[in-house]
């Protein structure tokens, strides 16, 4: 039996077509659809995962100006459970500041309205 992939399923690679335009607008039709780490919209267009981080600040720019906005969905230590709810920064924590773990799960970005 084949194995069909689903959206929770971690192996999926989603696919946008390659006609929907610029990166950026790719990136915002992706997460119109629902969360999505840096990792998750990488493999979707195609684009190194250092460059994400620059592209979703500029979308979240450009959001703001219509009264829109790109929400994260924080990153958490895996350790001990310390939850990074203040950080601006759209890019992954690198090490927990209360245990000094480095297992960390990767945030998530979405577009909410207003």
């Amino acid at each position: 039996m084949a194995h069909k992939p689903t959206r929770e399923d971690p192996w999926t690679i989603l696919k946008v077509p390659e006609e929907t335009g610029t990166i950026r607008h790719q990136l915002r039709t992706l997460l119109e659809e629902g969360p999505l780490t840096a990792k998750e919209i990488s493999a979707a267009v195609r684009r190194p995962e250092k460059e994400i981080a620059d592209h979703l600040e500029h979308l979240r720019k450009s959001l703001h100006s219509e009264g829109r906005r790109l929400s994260q969905v924080p990153a958490e230590c895996r350790e001990c459970g310390f939850v990074f709810r203040k950080r601006d920064r759209l890019k992954a924590p690198s090490r927990c500041p209360v245990c000094k773990g480095e297992a960390i799960s990767d945030p998530s970005y979405r577009v909410d309205d207003g």
